[in-house]
């Protein structure tokens, strides 16, 4: 398969597999919103934690701002999961451009998410890494290398000099 097609291929796949996960995290969120709400509100509370007199003083106990929290991070999942569908729809139409654009923000929504949301923000500020119970670092991390990886792959050049588009010598990437 020639790189022109086998790039946005991959890109078309890799986005729509990025978008059936949040899609999935999401309506489990809504779904089952007892589940991950617990979660958030340990997290929050930092009552699994070791409890240093040093670090409690972040915890918020307010089970208002808790849910509050947990609301927003249901509504940025679902705007992540719906900006990443229409970007594997533009991809499947193959509007490039556009595709990689609007993949472009659905990723890095998630991102920013997992990556300052819950690696920096739950992990670091509110301890969460000290938790046995309530430690989701290790998915965010996994969720926040795949979208990387998927972020650097759509932003690869489709053509190379000289390559499958049959001489293209400007440098300059056919879409």
């Amino acid at each position: 398969m020639a790189a022109a097609r086998a790039l946005p291929l991959t890109a078309t796949l890799l986005t729509g597999t990025v978008a059936l996960y949040i899609t999935l995290v999401a309506f489990g969120n809504i779904t089952d919103f007892g589940t991950n709400q617990q979660f958030v509100q340990h997290v929050l509370s930092m009552d699994t934690t070791f409890k240093d007199d040093d670090l409690m003083w972040r915890a918020v106990e307010s089970k208002g701002l808790q849910d509050a929290a947990y609301i927003a991070i249901i509504v940025w999942e679902t705007v992540a999961a719906l900006v990443l569908i229409l970007g594997t729809v533009q991809w499947l139409r193959r509007d490039h451009v556009r595709a990689r654009r609007t993949s472009t923000l659905g990723l890095l929504m998630l991102m920013l998410l997992f990556g300052a949301g819950f690696i920096a923000i739950g992990g670091e500020w509110f301890s969460m890494w000290q938790s046995e119970d309530w430690n989701g670092l290790d998915a965010a991390m996994r969720v926040f290398l795949l979208s990387g990886v998927v972020l650097v792959v759509i932003h690869l050049p489709v053509d190379r000099v000289g390559s499958a588009s049959g001489g293209n010598t400007t440098g300059q990437v056919d879409l």
